[in-house]
């Protein structure tokens, strides 16, 4: 990563795709599923099992897509212990922040690409 505050790191994500555009956007369509399952478990009183269960998922899911803030959040925040309800909720507030820096990130992305889709296809010739 070039910049701990890119949001995602194209280069590692480039080990698994390839640089396939379409294959990242699979990626990614799938890692936001992850972000809509697990941050919904992800309350500050939840038992250690679940809190383990949410955090770690959430870690694996952000470096598979190079979203290494989100999961440098997650693994700061997997072993917190259940009796510390006041540092869990600071810590769901780390990875709620970096989860929606990524998905507005991830909704910018695509609107672009649309976009160039678009104009692409406008100046094609008519049949």
């Amino acid at each position: 990563m070039k910049d701990k505050k890119d949001v995602i790191d194209f280069e590692h994500l480039a080990r698994y795709t390839g640089g396939d555009a379409a294959l990242e956007a699979e990626i990614f369509a799938l890692f936001r599923e992850q972000l809509a399952l697990w941050m919904r478990l992800l309350v500050p009183d939840a038992d250690a099992e679940s809190w383990q269960s949410a955090t770690h998922s959430l870690k694996g899911s952000s470096k598979g897509v190079g979203a290494m803030a989100m999961a440098d959040a997650c693994a700061a925040a997997e072993n917190i212990p259940v009796a510390n309800t006041i540092e869990r909720a600071l810590a769901v507030q780390n990875i709620t922040k970096e989860a929606e820096r990524i998905v507005h990130f991830l909704d910018k992305r695509d609107h672009k690409a649309r976009i160039q889709a678009l104009r692409r296809s406008s100046k094609r010739p008519n049949s």
